[in-house]
C-alpha cells in the first residue's frame, strides 16, 4: 500500500505540473499526454484489484525493485487440512451433530480444512486408527475411547498436550470435571482432553411402576431395592430389568465392583495402568449379584443381552429398568412414548459409576502444522457452548462445568432434568478400565464374564482365569 500511496502522489504532482505547462505550449501538452497514455497502459495491471498492493515494493536494500516477488501479502495461502475420525456407540443421529460442529468450525477458522469421517462404533475405530499408526498415516486428531491411553503410549502414537496447554490460557484445563479428567492424564502428561463423556445410569418407565404398584418418583437406591422392584416388574411378557453383558460387560462390572468395595476408592486396576485387580472377595460377590439378578432373583434375563439390544428394548416397553450409559438419553427421550425416569446407578455399600466415552487425542505422525490446527479444533469442540450444544444433542454429559452456565444448557435441563443425573453422578464417577496392553486385559475379563453370564463357569472361577490372563498380558510391564 505504500507503493500504491507513492504512485498516487507521483501521478498527482506529474498532473499539476502538466497544467502549468499548458499555458506555454499546447504541442509540449499534448507530448505529456501521450506519454502519460503510455505510462497508463505500462501500469494498468499493476493497479487491478488482485496485484496493486503488490505493483512496487521496496528490495531489502532499500530501493525501489520491480523484479516479481515469489511471495505476497495477498497471495492465498492453502487451508491446514486435517482428518478427524469419530465413532458413534449410541442411538441417534449423532453424525449429523460432529458434522455440524465441524463445519461451523470451519467457518469460523477459514485457514483449517477438517475432514471427518466417521468409523463406526468405538471397536471400529480402534482397529481403523491402529492400522492407520501403523501403516505411519494415523488421523491427525480423533475421538477415542479413554481406555485406550495406555495403547497408544506403547505405540507410540499419540502426542502430550502438555505445552499446548502451558501455552494456551482459552483451555481452562480447571473447568472440566476432575472425574473425566482423571482418565486424560498419567505419569505427570495430559494426553487427551474429554469430549463425549458418560456414566451408568438406572432408567426407568414411570408408567410400568405405577401398574406394579411402585412410586414413580422413587427409583431403587439399594441393591436390595432393585432386586425387590425387578422382581414386581418382571411381569406381564416384559422383563423387570436389562444389563448388557457383551462388548462392554466390563463396564458394567466395573460399576458393581466399585458398589461393593470396602475400599471407596478402590478400581479393577492400579493406576500407572500396569496391574489388573480382578479376583477379589469383594469383586467375586459383585460379579455374583450379577448372575443372581437372573439366576436367583429371576429379575432379568439369563444369558448375555448385547449392549444395543438393551436400549430398543426398553424403548418397545419389554423392559421396565435397564442399566446403560448416559449417552443414551436423547435416544430414550426421542423414541420412548412414555414417562421414564433416570437415577444413579443403585449402591451396596456406596454408589458409583466408572466413567466412559471418549476424549480427544492428537496423533504424532503429523506436521507442526496439522497438531496445531489440531489443537484448534480440539479447544472449539470442548468449548462451552459447543459442550453444551452436543450434551444437549446427545445426552452425554457436558464435560465443562462452565458449560451448565450457557443458556443453551439452562433450558434444556429445565426441560429435561433427567439430563442431570448423570452429571450429579460425577461425585461418585471413576476412572474406566485402562492398563497397558488394553486389548488383552480387556478381552480376558469381557470373555471370563460372558462366561459366568452363559453359566460356563462360576464367579470365583471366572476371575480367577480372568486375573490370570490378565497377569500374563500385563507381564513385560511389570519387569
Amino acid at each position: 500500500m505504500k507503493a500504491e500511496r507513492a504512485y498516487s502522489l507521483v501521478r498527482n504532482k506529474t498532473k499539476k505540473g502538466a497544467n502549468r505547462m499548458v499555458k506555454q505550449s499546447k504541442l509540449t501538452l499534448l507530448l505529456l499526454v501521450s506519454f502519460m497514455a503510455i505510462a497508463g497502459c505500462g501500469q494498468s495491471n499493476n493497479s487491478s484489484s488482485e496485484t496493486k498492493d503488490n505493483a512496487v515494493k521496496p528490495s531489502e536494500s532499500g530501493t525501489t525493485s520491480n523484479s516479481p516477488t515469489t511471495e505476497t501479502a495477498e497471495t492465498p495461502k492453502e487451508p491446514v487440512e486435517i482428518t478427524f475420525y469419530y465413532p458413534v456407540n449410541v442411538g441417534g443421529p449423532l453424525t449429523k451433530v460432529i458434522d455440524g460442529m465441524t463445519s461451523t468450525f470451519m467457518e469460523q477458522h477459514p485457514g483449517i480444512k477438517v475432514n471427518p469421517v466417521y468409523t463406526g462404533n468405538y471397536g471400529d475405530n480402534t482397529v481403523k486408527i491402529q492400522a492407520g499408526v501403523q501403516a505411519k498415516h494415523p488421523p491427525d486428531v480423533a475421538v477415542m475411547m479413554s481406555t485406550e491411553l495406555y495403547s497408544m503410549l506403547d505405540m507410540q502414537a499419540i502426542t502430550p498436550l502438555d505445552d499446548f496447554i502451558a501455552k494456551d490460557t482459552d483451555i481452562n484445563m480447571t473447568d472440566f470435571y476432575p472425574a473425566f479428567l482423571e482418565d486424560t492424564q498419567t505419569e505427570g502428561h495430559t494426553y487427551s482432553i474429554p469430549f463425549q463423556r458418560s456414566t451408568i445410569v438406572l432408567y426407568y418407565n414411570k408408567e410400568m411402576f405405577k401398574a406394579a404398584g411402585l412410586d414413580p418418583e422413587k427409583p431403587p437406591a439399594t441393591w436390595d431395592e432393585l432386586v425387590a422392584d425387578a422382581q414386581k416388574l418382571n411381569k406381564d411378557g416384559h422383563n423387570g430389568l436389562e444389563i448388557p453383558g457383551n462388548d462392554d460387560s466390563y463396564w458394567m462390572f466395573q460399576m458393581l465392583s466399585r458398589q461393593n468395595a470396602a475400599d471407596p476408592k478402590q478400581n479393577i486396576m492400579s493406576a500407572d495402568g500396569k496391574k489388573a485387580i480382578f479376583n477379589t472377595p469383594e469383586n467375586v460377590a459383585a460379579l455374583q449379584f450379577w448372575l443372581d439378578l437372573s439366576h436367583k432373583y429371576k429379575a432379568m434375563p439369563e444369558g448375555v443381552i448385547d449392549w444395543a439390544t438393551v436400549p430398543t428394548d426398553f424403548i418397545q416397553g419389554k423392559t421396565a429398568m435397564m442399566m446403560h450409559t448416559s449417552g443414551n438419553l436423547t435416544n430414550v427421550r426421542n423414541n420412548a412414548k412414555f414417562e421414564f425416569g433416570v437415577a444413579f446407578s443403585p449402591a451396596q455399600k456406596q454408589f458409583g459409576s466408572p466413567t466412559g466415552g471418549g476424549n480427544l487425542y492428537i496423533f504424532k505422525n503429523t506436521t507442526p502444522e496439522k497438531q496445531a490446527a489440531a489443537w484448534e479444533f480440539v479447544k472449539y469442540m470442548t468449548a462451552p457452548e459447543q459442550a453444551a450444544l452436543f450434551s444437549s444433542s446427545s445426552g452425554y454429559v457436558g464435560v465443562r462445568k462452565s458449560a451448565y452456565d450457557t443458556d443453551a444448557m439452562k433450558k434444556y435441563t429445565t426441560d429435561f432434568p433427567q439430563a442431570l443425573v448423570a452429571r450429579d453422578q460425577l461425585e461418585y464417577a471413576f476412572r474406566e478400565l485402562s492398563t497397558h496392553n488394553h486389548g488383552k486385559v480387556s478381552t480376558a475379563i469381557t470373555n471370563q464374564i460372558q462366561a459366568a453370564l452363559s453359566g460356563q463357569i462360576d464367579a470365583a472361577g471366572a476371575l480367577k482365569k480372568a486375573q490370570e490372563e490378565a497377569d500374563q498380558a500385563l507381564a513385560p510391564f511389570n519387569k
